[in-house]
C-alpha cells in the first residue's frame, strides 16, 4: 500500500495519519446520535490527531495550532446547548484568523486576486456566499447571536480568500471545502425544521465535508 509519508503504514506520521482517518469514519457513522463521551472523543481525536502529525512532520506552528483549536471548537461541538455552541465558534473563529495569516504568509499576496480571472472570480462566489448566508441567518438566530455569527462570517469568507493568494491546490480546495461545510452546518442548525427528515444527511456531510477540509489543508502543507 502506497502512503502518503516515508517509512510504510507502520512509521509514526502514516500510523497517526489512519488514527485520524478511522476516528473520522467512527465519528461521521455516530454523528446522528445522542452526544456521549465515546461520540466526543472520537470527533476531537479526529482533527487533533491532524495537529500532532503537522507537528510531528515539522509543519508550520501556524497549522499546529489551527488545527488544534478547531479540535478544540469540535469538542465543543459535540456537546448539545448555547453555551458549548458559542465556545465551539469562538474556538473555529480564532483558528480561522490564525489560519488567514499563515495563509497570507504562505502566499502571494492580495494582488494575486486580480491578476488571475479564476481567483478572481472564486473570490466573489465566496463574498456572495457569504452575504447571503449572512442576511439567511440574520432572520433566523436571536439578537445574542447575531454579532457572534457576522463575525464569523467575516472570519470564514477571509480564510477563504487568503487561501486563494497562495499556489497550493490542496489548501485552495481545503478553503472551499470549509466554507461548504460551514454553511451546511448553519443551514441544519438554524434554517431547516428541528424535525425535517434533511437533518440526518446534511449532519453527515458537514461532517464529511469539515473533516476533508482539515485534512486537505494539512496534507497541502506538509507534502506541497
Amino acid at each position: 500500500m502506497t502512503m502518503p509519508f516515508a517509512g510504510g503504514i507502520d512509521a509514526n506520521a502514516n500510523a497517526t495519519l489512519i488514527f485520524s482517518l478511522v476516528a473520522a469514519v467512527i465519528y461521521a457513522f455516530t454523528s446522528g446520535t445522542s452526544p456521549t463521551l465515546a461520540r466526543s472523543a472520537a470527533k476531537t481525536l479526529a482533527v487533533a490527531m491532524l495537529a500532532v502529525l503537522a507537528a510531528m512532520q515539522g509543519g508550520p506552528l501556524m497549522l499546529v495550532s489551527a488545527l488544534a483549536l478547531s479540535a478544540a471548537g469540535d469538542a465543543f461541538l459535540s456537546r448539545d446547548g448555547e453555551k458549548p455552541f458559542l465556545g465551539g465558534l469562538a474556538s473555529f473563529l480564532v483558528a480561522h484568523i490564525v489560519y488567514i495569516v499563515l495563509f497570507l504568509r504562505s502566499g502571494g499576496g492580495l494582488d494575486v486576486l486580480g491578476a488571475e480571472s479564476w481567483r478572481g472570480a472564486t473570490a466573489l462566489a465566496m463574498a456572495v456566499f457569504a452575504i447571503v448566508m449572512l442576511a439567511a441567518l440574520w432572520r433566523r438566530v436571536g439578537p445574542g447571536l447575531r454579532l457572534p455569527i457576522a463575525v464569523y462570517v467575516a472570519a470564514i469568507l477571509a480564510m477563504g480568500m487568503a487561501a486563494l493568494t497562495t499556489g497550493n491546490a490542496w489548501v485552495i480546495g481545503g478553503a472551499v471545502l470549509f466554507m461548504a461545510s460551514d454553511g451546511l452546518l448553519a443551514t441544519e442548525k438554524f434554517l431547516v425544521a428541528a424535525i425535517s427528515p434533511h437533518r440526518a444527511w446534511m449532519r453527515f456531510a458537514v461532517w464529511v465535508l469539515y473533516y476533508a477540509a482539515q485534512l486537505a489543508i494539512t496534507l497541502g502543507f506538509l507534502l506541497g
